[in-house]
């Protein structure tokens, strides 16, 4: 089996999990930048996370046998903060990095006027460095939050193909369909979506377009949820190949827009096997 997981952060997790990842047949990875918990109180503490997630994180990463991808952003919940905007300035020398794949996490915290600016200044940086991009939907008022982000996609002029709308589930799913953007689900243990709403969801919507992902961090999360959601789509009667779809081709394909994807080594390695894999030999045994 191989996975392809597109969003999640490595840089709160432990080589322990890289190597349970790998077991599981991760082998490549998109970390988009994020909040870290903490306020960042300068911009000089941007640089020094970018410069860890094209530098130090991929290295990490392969020692473990998995390509480590980024998207570069001011996300959302740090755009409120007036000590932070500045990092704007800095982004487009980021954008130019080999391993940079997209503009992300970007989109909505609060929905505040200046999520609005600081949201429709990093598409524009997105159509300037012909990148594709990681919108991240609010937790509160997700509908709305999602309806006000697919305008501001619009007002954008970006191809929606080049969008990935995240986080989303049975409530904001339709619309983003209707819009033709890509479909980003967060598998977790308590909140968001689980694997069994997610075939639901899969057996009514297909395969196409859409991204499912760990989004795994410092907070309760489990960086295997992408092979859990890939064996409970076997245990459920998809097909080898639609795990592949979902699993390796639907974010080979979205990030490949960026001309910057690096999986050569695994094109003779990887087929779709499940042989190694305990997690997917359960659920067909299953």
């Amino acid at each position: 089996m191989r996975i392809f997981d597109p969003h999640i952060h490595m840089t709160s997790r432990t080589t322990n999990d890289y190597q349970a990842m790998y077991d599981a047949g991760v082998r490549a990875i998109v970390e988009p930048a994020f909040w870290l918990g903490q306020p960042r109180t300068s911009v000089g503490s941007f640089v020094d996370y970018f410069d860890g997630l094209i530098g130090w994180e991929p290295f990490r990463a392969a020692q473990f046998g998995i390509r480590h991808h980024c998207t570069i952003a001011l996300n959302p919940k740090e755009a409120n903060d007036p000590r932070c905007v500045e990092v704007l300035d800095v982004l487009p020398r980021y954008l130019a990095k080999d391993g940079v794949v997209a503009v992300g996490e970007v989109g909505y915290d609060s929905m505040t006027p200046e999520e609005d600016r600081v949201f429709a200044a990093q598409l524009q940086l997105a159509v300037e460095h012909e990148l594709p991009v990681l919108v991240h939907t609010p937790h509160r008022d997700k509908a709305a939050g999602t309806e006000r982000t697919l305008a501001v996609v619009r007002e954008s002029g970006i191809a929606p193909e080049r969008v990935v709308v995240d986080h989303l589930n049975e409530v904001t799913i339709k619309t983003v369909v209707d819009s033709g953007c890509w479909m980003g689900f967060s598998i977790y243990p308590d909140t968001k979506m689980d694997e069994d709403r997610m075939v639901h969801l899969l057996r009514e919507y297909g395969t196409d377009r859409v991204l499912i992902n760990s989004a795994a961090d410092w907070g309760k999360s489990d960086p295997l949820k992408t092979a859990k959601t890939g064996a409970a789509m076997l245990a459920a009667g998809f097909t080898e190949s639609d795990v592949d779809t979902v699993l390796w081709q639907n974010p080979v394909a979205f990030y490949g827009q960026s001309d910057r994807l690096e999986l050569s080594e695994f094109d003779t390695e990887l087929g779709a096997t499940y042989e190694g894999n305990s997690i997917l030999r359960g659920a067909r045994k299953g």
